[in-house]
């Protein structure tokens, strides 16, 4: 019979059929519409077949006047499979409810373990971490994955250069560097301390070496500031000059301002949905509100599901989309003016040392011609213009 495989979703009985005349019993059979299939005999006075459940009721009106015997020997098929499903509920529930339990219990975080920190700074990531909502009992996929929390954690605390972050297991391990770590003793052989620009000095702070310059001097790039050689005339002695000359340097600089500019911006809007990847078939299972934005930016994190410590081929991930919309900005001809400065001094202080200052400024130039503003400003920098020159063998005073 074609198509079995619907049959078996139907239900199939195996029946024995034993008595006289069993050839015009099958005869009759065909004739009230019941489908037999798999017919075997089994000796003189008995055959089996198999047929539809659904005709049972049909087979037993047919085998009433008949000199024939009914025997169901078998029965296979979704309906008897459900039948016994439902009948061994119990067990399959336990076994189900114990599969769900391993299954939680391995995508929890069961610990924290952090290497590298003094008890203060380790006190503090707890506490950051706490704020961050990662801590033990916490489901997995309900945290930041590990490259987000090492990007938070460095962000939020100052005392840490590094913090490495590994989730191993159901157990998240934290490897620290600290800023305040000793730093290694650097070799500096003989040497002067030149200019590096051309400026007016400022100040002369020097540790080791003699200074040849003085405060208001004018120096320019090359010229000899703090000498390595020491000592009364035929007792020198080559050292390295250390030391920092603060000196004024200018630097002109230009930027360009557009009076009117667009750009995007975030506004706090979102929406998430939840989906289940199992290899490369993704099902959505929680979410399902239509995206109304017009404009939006899509984060997706997707987190693997284990049992025990092996890592299944099923993650959970969510998307979130975030609103965006187009802000746009327009300055005043002063307002544009006042901004350009700002941008051109934080621009210039970006590029020079943390120690160095701006002493003064002046605008050389400014125009404001085809909806943009531009300005040239003359910056007074005060900043450590020395640099070490190594004694070269030989060298003289």
């Amino acid at each position: 019979m074609k198509n079995q495989w619907i049959e078996f979703y139907n239900g199939i009985v195996t029946v024995k059929v034993t008595g006289k005349a069993i050839e015009r019993f099958l005869n009759k059979l065909i004739r009230n519409g019941i489908n037999i299939w798999n017919v075997k005999r089994l000796d003189s006075s008995a055959i089996s077949f198999d047929m539809r459940l659904k005709d049972i009721k049909k087979i037993r009106l047919t085998v009433r006047g008949s000199d024939c015997k009914l025997e169901f020997i078998g029965r296979k098929g979704i309906p008897f499979l459900l039948k016994r499903v439902i009948r061994n509920s119990g067990f399959l529930f336990g076994f189900i409810l114990f599969l769900g339990i391993i299954l939680l219990l391995s995508n929890i975080v069961w610990g924290i373990e952090i290497k590298g920190a003094n008890p203060a700074t380790e006190h503090q990531i707890r506490k950051e971490l706490n704020k961050m909502d990662i801590k033990v009992g916490k489901l997995q996929f309900f945290t930041d994955n590990v490259e987000g929390i090492q990007k938070e954690l460095t962000n939020r605390i100052e005392a840490i250069t590094w913090v490495g972050v590994e989730l191993i297991g159901t157990t998240y391990h934290f490897q620290v560097v600290e800023k305040n770590e000793p730093p290694k003793p650097e070799y500096v052989g003989p040497r002067h301390l030149i200019a590096t620009k051309k400026a007016h000095i400022e100040q002369i702070q020097v540790e080791t070496g003699q200074p040849v310059v003085q405060i208001n001097d004018y120096v320019r790039p090359g010229q000899l500031l703090v000498s390595g050689f020491i000592g009364s005339e035929g007792k020198i002695k080559k050292i390295a000059a250390k030391g920092k000359i603060y000196g004024q340097t200018w630097y002109e600089t230009k930027v360009d301002l557009p009076l009117k500019s667009t750009f995007k911006v975030l506004n706090g809007n979102e929406e998430q949905k939840v989906f289940i990847k199992i290899r490369k078939i993704k099902l959505h299972i929680w979410g399902f509100k239509k995206i109304i934005y017009k404009q939006y930016e899509v984060e997706e994190n997707w987190t693997p599901i284990k049992f025990l410590k092996w890592e299944l081929p099923v993650s959970v991930g969510n998307k979130v989309y975030r609103e965006s919309e187009q802000v746009t900005r327009e300055y005043g001809d002063q307002e544009a003016i006042k901004f350009a400065k700002q941008y051109a001094r934080s621009d210039l202080l970006s590029q020079l040392p943390d120690d160095a200052k701006i002493k003064d400024e002046k605008i050389l130039q400014r125009s404001i011609d085809n909806g943009k503003v531009s300005i040239s400003i003359l910056f007074q920098i005060i900043e450590d213009i020395a640099e070490g020159q190594p004694i070269i063998q030989g060298d003289t005073e």
